[in-house]
């Protein structure tokens, strides 16, 4: 059988009882639109991230727009972040005619760097073209970024804090989830995240009963809410009574019942990838050109785990040769495709970005990797001569 980057099946093997069982109970049931496993995932979501409020969606890119609809981000807004992530963490700003403005990362983590965010904040402030309403901080590779400098950031500009957590959600940072910092805290479901469904899947998680009641409504085309209500005469369903410009993004019922059963394992699995990642490290260490750091005091849930090679290409090459699949993330950076090169960036451009984005490689990481496995991955890195 071939090598997996990412093994899904054995992750099945382990829990296809129960997960057939419950898939097999939502069908039974016939209720597969906001079905009762909804409810019962977003209030376990809630108690493992910590916050009082967790809501699906269909995707991890509606889970980042629906903040920016709540807090009314507009044409003229300013929103920071990243461009060493996937387009979806920009792609949701233009889609509110807001601007996206790109801000270099932290060599070591590649994450987003409180320097240049600052100094990216008090550029567009000088020019005084654009509004600066949020930032956008990623959990990129599934590390915490730096939250307790950019909440301070954030807080003392004004801005609000939305951590994307996509690829890193149950990292953590000194013991505490990024929704310690964050406004609001984002995440995906699609199936080669850590936390992944069998289709597509999202959701938000916040400690703001205001801002969950809000997307809410805004998730299910503006319906209207009992605050909406209170003091009115409306008998009917609350769907049928739309009160602000809305959208469709519901969590599939299936979905919900399939990630319950996934996130029951997944404390096991942190555990188990970040073994994997250890024994990585200890292997690689001075093979090639950087091995990954984690912040201090960060738990990471290594959504991929990442190398630096000076010959990156050649390396992949190697390795697919010997039956070993890799992945580049992210060879082009978002500042630089051509749809969003009309964008700002933060003040002396992201010379970091740049050149990680030409040094990066991901190998097989899964909690299901096997030692003998693992030592193949080494051996073929070690071996290769440029």
């Amino acid at each position: 059988m071939p090598m997996q980057f990412i093994d899904l099946q054995a992750q099945y093997a382990r829990i296809s009882d129960k997960v057939d069982e419950r898939v097999l109970s939502v069908v039974r049931s016939g209720r597969y639109v906001l079905g009762p496993e909804v409810k019962e995932l977003e209030a376990a979501l809630a108690g493992f991230g910590g916050t009082s409020h967790a809501l699906g969606c269909a995707n991890g890119t509606d889970a980042l727009v629906l903040p920016l609809m709540a807090w009314g981000l507009r044409p003229g807004g300013a929103v920071f972040c990243p461009s060493f992530t996937f387009t979806a963490t920009a792609e949701v700003v233009p889609w509110l005619g807001a601007t996206p403005v790109f801000v270099d990362i932290d060599p070591h983590t590649y994450n987003m760097d409180p320097a240049h965010l600052e100094a990216s904040i008090e550029m567009v402030k000088a020019q005084g073209r654009l509004n600066p309403r949020v930032v956008i901080a990623v959990d990129l590779f599934g590390q915490p970024a730096n939250y307790p400098a950019i909440a301070e950031i954030c807080h003392r500009h004004g801005l609000k804090l939305i951590a994307d957590s996509a690829q890193g959600f149950g990292c953590t940072l000194g013991g505490q989830h990024p929704a310690h910092w964050s406004d609001i805290t984002t995440t995906s479901f699609f199936p080669a995240k850590p936390l992944g469904c069998y289709g597509d899947g999202g959701a938000v998680m916040t400690n703001d009963a205001g801002l969950a009641e809000l997307i809410e409504s805004l998730s299910v085309h503006g319906k209207a809410m009992p605050r909406d209500i209170e003091g009115k005469k409306f008998e009917h369903d609350p769907k049928y009574w739309a009160v602000r410009i809305g959208m469709n993004s519901r969590l599939d019922t299936i979905q919900a019942a399939i990630l319950l059963e996934k996130l029951a394992i997944f404390p096991d699995e942190i555990a188990a990838r970040n073994r994997v990642a250890a024994r990585y490290n200890a292997a690689l260490e001075g093979h090639v050109a950087a091995v990954p750091q984690v912040i201090e005091g960060g738990v990471s849930t290594w959504a991929q785990y990442t190398i630096e090679h000076e010959d990156r290409d050649g390396l992949g090459a190697h390795l697919k040769g010997l039956g070993i699949p890799t992945a580049v993330y992210y060879p082009i950076p978002i500042h630089m495709q051509t749809v969003y090169s009309k964008y700002p960036s933060g003040p002396d451009g992201l010379p970091v970005t740049e050149a990680k984005a030409g040094r990066v490689i991901a190998l097989p990481m899964h909690p299901y990797l096997d030692e003998a496995t693992q030592d193949r991955i080494v051996d073929a890195i070690r071996s290769y001569k440029p």
